[in-house]
């Protein structure tokens, strides 16, 4: 059963970079990658990193405008200075060689239970459990185990292998390709919300199959909030000279460290979002094209305008931000919402 899945995980997926050419550093830089991302997204930008940073030493040594310049296009860039400070914790704690052991591992700022057995298990091929979404949900519908999707789930699925109740099979395969077939799994078959049970190698030993429910596990929390806000934001894009206005995000807000077009709040059901200055929505704002983002528990609603200095002064007159202006190349770190303000901007002006 678990031999016909490793198979088919191994036929189907070993072509993902990080998975070619295995070593712990590889294995650090693809899990970082794959926080809050799409394997798709990161496959656009593995090889390209690995060539700009081919080792631990080397991310170590470069500075946080240079990773986020190279992390370019993966969002979430908080991921690549935890990812460079890392590094840094290791070349000084452990002479540049990361560690195996798993309060070693978890000891580093940045590394989360899921990081550290990733690395054991995968990197290093250790018995380990590298449970994620995928894992969580998977084991939870294979052994029909009733804990509430969340921290307490995923508490029950490592205290069950840590005492060799469930997954004693592993031991007869490498590690690393049973975590990877387990992953693939719910990420391809055993989703969250579809399921293609009639596909899946597990399924005849499945409690969650052979219940007729599979999506009734994990069980989630009929009582937690899942409040989302709406939000309305203008992003004004201003040219001179063929430069564009900018400004630098502070540490304090999304995104650090990124550029950004300035943005003001039309509309905001969260009262309390200081991100942005607000200013009044008008009328003739209805006929803007809009983008939709999202972020955090914001819905957004990009509202884009061209607009020139002047009539930008006039609107900014209260705002303490440093606007500056600055060549639209791939060496400066835009935020990805910009970019995509940007591409459809001058897009549809080129028409």
């Amino acid at each position: 059963m678990f031999k016909k899945l490793i198979k088919w995980s191994v036929e189907n997926y070993s072509y993902l970079p990080w998975r070619q050419d295995r070593s712990l550093y590889r294995t650090l830089v693809s899990e970082m990658m794959l926080q809050q991302t799409t394997v798709g997204t990161v496959l656009n930008h593995f090889d390209k990193f690995i060539l700009t940073y081919p080792t631990l030493a080397t991310l170590a040594a470069c500075n946080e405008k240079d990773i986020l310049i190279a992390w370019n296009g993966l969002g979430y860039y908080r991921r690549a200075k935890n990812l460079r400070n890392i590094a840094i914790e290791i070349q000084s704690r452990f002479e540049g060689n990361i560690p195996l052991n798993e309060n070693d591992l978890l000891s580093l700022k940045g590394v989360g239970r899921y990081t550290a057995n990733a690395l054991m298990a995968m990197g290093a091929d250790q018995s380990a459990l590298a449970v994620d979404a995928n894992l969580e949900r998977v084991l939870a519908r294979f052994y029909g185990i009733t804990e509430i999707k969340g921290v307490k789930l995923q508490a029950k699925i490592h205290d069950e292998f840590k005492n060799k109740n469930i997954l004693k099979e592993m031991k007869k395969f490498s590690s690393r390709e049973f975590n990877e077939a387990l992953m693939d799994l719910g990420r391809v078959l055993c989703q969250k919300k579809k399921s293609w049970c009639h596909l899946c190698p597990l399924s005849k030993s499945c409690i969650a199959f052979n219940s007729r429910e599979p999506l009734s596990f994990p069980r989630e929390d009929l009582f937690k909030e899942k409040k989302t806000y709406s939000l309305d934001l203008l992003r004004i894009v201003v040219q001179k000279d063929k430069k564009i206005l900018f400004y630098k995000k502070k540490e304090s807000e999304w995104l650090s460290g990124q550029w950004e077009l300035p943005t003001f709040i039309l509309d905001s059901e969260d009262e309390s979002l200081l991100q942005y200055p607000k200013i009044k929505k008008e009328k003739k704002f209805e006929k803007l094209s809009i983008i939709k983002t999202s972020i955090t528990k914001y819905k957004i609603n990009n509202l884009i305008v061209a607009m020139n200095l002047i009539d930008f002064k006039k609107l900014c007159r209260n705002s303490d931000r440093d606007y500056e202006f600055k060549l639209h190349t791939s060496k400066l770190n835009l935020s990805t919402t910009s970019f995509k303000v940007l591409n459809k901007l001058l897009s549809s002006t080129a028409k």
